[in-house]
């Protein structure tokens, strides 16, 4: 048994990027949607933005789970 330790190496690190990048962009859109605050609201340009983390999340893990299954 052989193991291609470059193609290993390169998924390792692909998954990596991948994995950091995803929460980073998740935890921006927590940051942006969340009050400066107590008892404030975020403003509707912070809400648009932490809207379009949460899709583009959304749109990483469609794109994982349509890999996986095609």
């Amino acid at each position: 048994m052989n193991i291609d330790w470059a193609a290993l190496g390169q998924v390792f690190g692909v998954s990596l990027v991948a994995t950091v990048g995803l929460v980073g962009v998740f935890t921006l859109g927590i940051v942006a949607g969340s009050p400066r605050t107590a008892g404030t609201t975020p403003s509707p340009l912070a809400r648009t933005g932490a809207y379009l983390c949460y899709a583009l999340c959304l749109a990483a893990v469609a794109y994982g789970i349509y890999l996986i299954a095609a």
